[in-house]
């Protein structure tokens, strides 16, 4: 009895070579040894492989269209038709990733260069108003010899012998389905194609040396802790005079006696004895673009938020670009004295007795009436 290939690779009898490639190689990376080593799935495997070398043969196809079998009763329970062989090596041979007519070719020996990361300190007062730093970073530039050829003078790279100028080199195994051809980047030329027979002396045929530079790079205003900063094309140099990665200026902000920062907005706090509380008063405020006055109420209570607006750090935003600034909320704490000589303490008495707060009263905490909280109740009635 004829095998049902269509069914093995779960297609109709009507696919496409197109389906049937894509079901075939959705089924090998399923069941492939490397991926499964369940024995089951190794026969299926196996079955998989037989069928789709069956349906993509155009001959044999039509064997089993009519009711063939084109492997008779061979093929599908033998060995693994591809023992040795990776699944790379398998989805390589089938659908030309690397094998016969289907090489990737040699690669460039121009390579683009690493990206480079540096740190910077900066003060809270100079992520307000942005700095320029002129920055010494060792990195890879071009050498200034072979201009990046790797080449001594005169000379140039040459075809290597060993793969021909292809940048890799075949294998060939057989199997019951017929050879299977895959390749690997030459070992000589490290898939490049070329080799340099005299190289430059001072790169050693990089076409890069390490070199000390000195980068001027311009932190805008705005920026906070954590942030980086691209310097384009200020990266290392690459392979063979490729182009140079970029520079990454990360921020490291210091923190700030006086303030603390969130976001764009600044907090700090102030203590204010309790006669300025009491009375009120105007206290020139130190910022970090200059000072301005603050206005106390008569009356300020302990734990107010003042803001001034537009007193805190510019808005930096993703483009680059400042969009405003944020405020300063100031923190009042009001200092209450905690030694009073005799003269104070009489002054004080005097002020309660002409504010009714001449009274010494203890908090109930029994929850009963005419404790401290309903006596204060009944007061400001």
């Amino acid at each position: 009895m004829a095998r049902d290939y269509y069914g093995t690779l779960g297609v109709r009898q009507d696919a496409t070579s197109e389906e049937i490639k894509r079901a075939y190689r959705k089924l090998a990376r399923e069941l492939h040894p490397d991926v499964n080593p369940d024995e089951a799935a190794q026969e299926k495997f196996r079955e998989v492989t037989a069928a789709y070398e069956v349906l993509s043969d155009p001959q044999k196809r039509k064997i089993v269209d009519m009711g063939g079998d084109p492997l008779g009763n061979g093929g599908g329970g033998g060995r693994d038709p591809f023992a040795g062989f990776g699944l790379g090596d398998i989805m390589d041979a089938f659908f030309g990733g690397g094998g016969a007519g289907g090489g990737r070719g040699p690669r460039s020996r121009v390579q683009p260069g690493s990206d480079a990361l540096i740190r910077i300190e900066l003060t809270l007062e100079e992520c307000n108003t942005g700095v320029s730093r002129e920055l010494t970073v060792d990195t890879a530039v071009l050498c200034d010899v072979c201009r990046g050829s790797g080449c001594a003078e005169g000379t140039s790279p040459q075809v290597c012998d060993t793969c021909a100028g292809r940048g890799e080199i075949q294998s060939v195994q057989r199997s019951f389905l017929g050879q299977v051809v895959t390749a690997r980047a030459c070992p000589v030329c490290r898939g490049i194609g070329e080799v340099i027979p005299d190289p430059c002396r001072q790169c050693g045929g990089d076409g890069r040396v390490r070199a000390r530079r000195t980068i001027t790079a311009k932190v805008p205003p705005g920026v906070a802790d954590g942030m980086r900063v691209r310097l384009s094309g200020q990266g290392e140099v690459g392979p063979g005079g490729g182009p140079a990665g970029d520079l990454y200026v990360e921020v490291v902000e210091r923190p700030h006696p006086t303030f603390e920062r969130n976001g764009a907005d600044l907090h700090c706090t102030i203590r204010i004895p309790m006669t300025t509380a009491a009375l009120g008063s105007v206290l020139p405020m130190d910022t970090l673009d200059g000072t301005v006055d603050l206005e106390l109420e008569a009356g300020t209570q302990p734990n107010t938020e003042l803001v001034l607006t537009g007193q805190g750090l510019p808005r930096l935003r993703s483009s680059g670009r400042v969009d405003g600034r944020g405020d300063l909320h100031v923190h009042v704490e009001v200092d209450i004295p905690g030694k009073l000589d005799a003269k104070q303490t009489e002054l004080l008495r005097e002020l309660a007795n002409l504010r009714g707060e001449e009274e010494h009263v203890v908090a109930s905490t029994n929850g009963r009436a005419g404790g401290i909280f309903s006596r204060l109740r009944a007061r400001h009635r």
